[in-house]
Formats: structure tokens, C-alpha cells, sequence
């Protein structure tokens, strides 16, 4: 037994992880309703046991990086990363058009006219740029708003910073961010022993999923999924030319980011797989001002595999209920979606709230939703896979277009010798 325990501490986390994602599927697909239910509770203890690094790991690891750098990159940083963000997520909802267009997926279903479902309220981004600073600090952990912890990171970062350089109170800084750091530093340690975890909780999430989902689901609406996961690798491609074109060592890149995306897949949460997303960009050598803030943000607003699930389930609502979708309402799509992907950010239902808003735009049928909530969570995986992808890939362009590197990963960084 000990050598077995042995034998799974030693074989890579990615190794292990794919292991479990196969056998999860193959468990819960034998074992269906039953198997879930016995499962779930390991499933979950992965969920909690990120969740509960989010706040230090996010807090910690933002207000170092903001004292290994300047206000002045800080600014220059912040500008690029969303200018990424918006540009990745309308490229998004193009291939997911062009990619659904091309296949069809709807065709020859029916409508149900009693069909109903809950749209959770679209706040709107005027409240949700107001919810970036929270009225109560504790509530901003306590209710994990990413945003509003990012806030906080940035304000007291940045007061840190100018107490170091301050001559009254340099001193009395460097001693606080010695704590700061070697927080940071435990909090890791915590982090590294919550992976050894990992493997086993998604082999338990995965078949929950499986089991619940089952066979007749996955046939039911098969071209739908199938469709989407399409589009999902062409926009996997899209990120590849990026990265070459930016100097990114794309194999490199994948070696360390496949962990977070294949957890990110099975636990269908960007904002829990953060605590994997953040190691990896560590491991890529990434520097930490970045992607301390980079990541956290794009976890909570890019959301490039929900955009592509907007556009494929507006043609899909097209399809069903006989209208194809002309060139002026896919304009609108792709505007319509790419500032709802950021106005919904962090909202519980938000792939719903964000397919309802478009379709409310452009004149589909909302009952139509319905048809795709069997299959939620078979889409739910692709995209937040996507998701966390397209985080890491923008924090890597970004650290290349800054051209200064850290040598800090345990990998071999990102820069290209091509």
C-alpha cells in the first residue's frame, strides 16, 4: 500500500489528472445515478478545498507582485490585458458563428411551446463596475467577489508600496511586506499539498457528471455538443497563432497549462481552478506583477468559451425555429455578446443570463434555452476550459509584449528560440 501511495505522489499531476478524467467517465457511465450520488462528496471536498485558497492566494500574491513593480507598468499592463480580453471574446463569437453556421446544429428539432426557464436578472455593468468596490471588506471575501478582493489587493498593494518608498516609514514597509511575502509562501505550501488532492476529486466530479448526464442526454442534442467543442478547438488554434505570433513557446505553454484546463474542464469553475491557473503561470516563468492581477481579472470577466456558447446557441434558437440568422444580426451578436460576456461577469447563471440577454436583443425565442439546460453541463465543461485557456494565454502575451522575464519558473518559460 505504501508503495502505491508512493507511486501516485511520484507520476506527474497532468498524468494523474487524465487518468482520472477517463476513469470518471467510465465509472459514472456504468454506474449512472448511483455512482453520483456515492461520489459527490469527494467532488465537492476538491471544490471547497480551492475555494478555500482563492482569497490568500489572490490577496497575497497580487500585493507582492505590485511591489515587484511600478504604478506606472501597473497602468500600462491593465490597458493591454482588457484590450486583449475584448478583442479575444469578439473573435470568439465570430468562430463560434462561422463554426455553427457551417454545421447547422438545431436543424430538424422542435420547438416546445410550454418549455419555460428561470433567467437569473442581468444587473448590467453599471452594477457590476460598482460592485468592484466592495461597501464592506469582509463581505468581499466572504462572498468571494473576485472583483472586489482584486480592488482591495490593488489599494492596500499600492499603499505598501509607497510606504517602502517612503523615507519616514521605509523601514516599518519592508518589515510588513516580509510578512506579505512569506504569507505568500505558506499559502503555496498549503496550495501544494491541495494537489496531491486534485486527481481524486476530478475523477469524482467527472463521474457525477457522466452519471447524472448519461448516454440518452449526450445523444439527444450529440450535434450541439459537438458543434461547440468544434469551435472550441478552432479558438484553441486561434490562441496557438497568438502565441506564436508573440514569441510564446506554445508547447512550453501547454505543458504547464494543461493541469488548471483539464481541472477547469471537470470542475466547470474558472474562479476555483484560479489556484491551479496561478501555478502554472508561476511555473512559466510569468512574472508575478502580472499574472497576479491578470488572472484573478480574467477569471472573473474573459470568458471566451462562454462567448462561443452564445453564438453557437443563437444559431442553434435560429435553427430550431426556422429563421437562419442574417449577416446584420451576427454583427449584432458579436457586439451584443461581447459586452455581455463582461456585464454578467461573476453573476450565479451567468451563461444563462448572457444567452437570454442576446436573444432578447436579436429577436430569438428565450424558450429555446430550455433545450440546452440537459446538456449544461457538457457544454459547461468545454467552455470553462476555454476560459481558464484564454486567461493563461493572455497573461502570456502580455508578459511577452512587456519583455521582461522572470527566472523563477520550474519549467522552461515562454520565450521562443524560433
Amino acid at each position: 500500500m505504501r508503495a502505491l501511495f508512493h507511486s501516485y505522489l511520484n507520476a506527474s499531476l497532468i498524468l494523474r489528472v487524465s487518468i482520472a478524467l477517463v476513469l470518471g467517465v467510465a465509472v459514472g457511465m456504468i454506474g449512472g445515478q448511483q455512482a453520483a450520488d456515492w461520489l459527490a462528496p469527494f467532488g465537492e471536498l476538491l471544490l471547497r478545498l480551492l475555494k478555500f485558497l482563492i482569497v490568500p492566494i489572490v490577496l497575497l500574491t497580487l500585493m507582492v507582485g505590485i511591489n515587484q513593480a511600478n504604478i506606472g507598468s501597473m497602468g500600462r499592463v491593465g490597458r493591454k490585458l482588457f484590450g486583449f480580453y475584448v478583442i479575444t471574446t469578439a473573435l470568439a463569437i465570430v468562430v463560434g458563428l462561422v463554426v455553427a453556421s457551417l454545421l447547422e446544429p438545431g436543424s430538424g428539432i422542435a420547438l416546445n411551446e410550454d418549455a419555460e426557464v428561470k433567467v437569473p436578472d442581468n444587473p448590467g455593468i453599471a452594477s457590476v463596475l460598482l460592485n468592484i468596490v466592495p461597501d464592506n471588506i469582509f463581505t468581499a471575501f466572504t462572498e468571494l467577489n473576485l472583483l472586489g478582493i482584486i480592488f482591495i489587493a490593488i489599494v492596500f498593494g499600492i499603499a505598501l508600496l509607497k510606504l517602502r518608498e517612503s523615507k519616514a516609514h521605509a523601514e516599518l514597509g519592508e518589515h510588513l511586506y516580509k510578512v506579505v511575502e512569506a504569507l505568500n509562501e505558506i499559502t503555496l505550501k498549503v496550495m501544494a499539498g491541495v494537489l496531491q488532492y486534485v486527481p481524486i476529486g476530478v475523477f469524482a466530479i467527472v463521474a457525477k457528471t457522466a452519471g447524472e448526464q448519461g448516454m440518452a442526454t449526450i445523444l439527444a442534442l450529440g450535434d450541439m455538443v459537438l458543434v461547440l467543442y468544434i469551435a472550441l478547438a478552432v479558438h484553441l488554434f486561434v490562441y496557438c497563432v497568438l502565441m506564436r505570433a508573440s514569441g510564446v513557446r506554445v508547447r512550453a505553454f501547454f505543458r504547464e497549462a494543461r493541469t488548471p484546463m483539464a481541472t477547469a474542464f471537470a470542475t466547470q469553475s474558472s474562479s476555483g481552478t484560479l489556484p491551479l491557473t496561478l501555478d502554472a503561470a508561476r511555473r512559466l516563468g510569468i512574472p508575478k506583477r502580472i499574472y497576479g492581477f491578470s488572472l484573478p481579472l480574467g477569471a472573473t470577466i474573459n470568458m471566451d468559451g462562454a462567448a462561443i456558447r452564445i453564438a453557437i446557441s443563437a444559431v442553434f434558437a435560429a435553427n430550431v425555429v426556422g429563421i437562419p440568422l442574417d449577416l446584420f444580426t451576427m454583427a449584432e451578436i458579436v457586439l451584443i455578446g461581447t459586452l455581455t460576456s463582461i456585464g454578467t461577469a461573476g453573476v450565479p447563471g451567468a451563461g444563462i443570463v448572457m444567452i437570454a440577454t442576446v436573444f432578447a436583443q436579436v429577436g430569438l425565442p428565450i424558450e429555446t434555452v430550455a433545450l440546452l439546460v440537459s446538456i449544461d453541463a457538457l457544454v459547461g465543461m468545454g467552455a470553462t476550459g476555454i476560459n481558464v485557456t484564454g486567461d493563461l494565454v493572455g497573461t502570456a502575451v502580455i508578459a511577452r509584449s512587456e519583455n521582461k522575464q522572470v527566472a523563477e519558473p520550474a519549467g522552461e518559460g515562454l520565450e521562443s528560440t524560433g
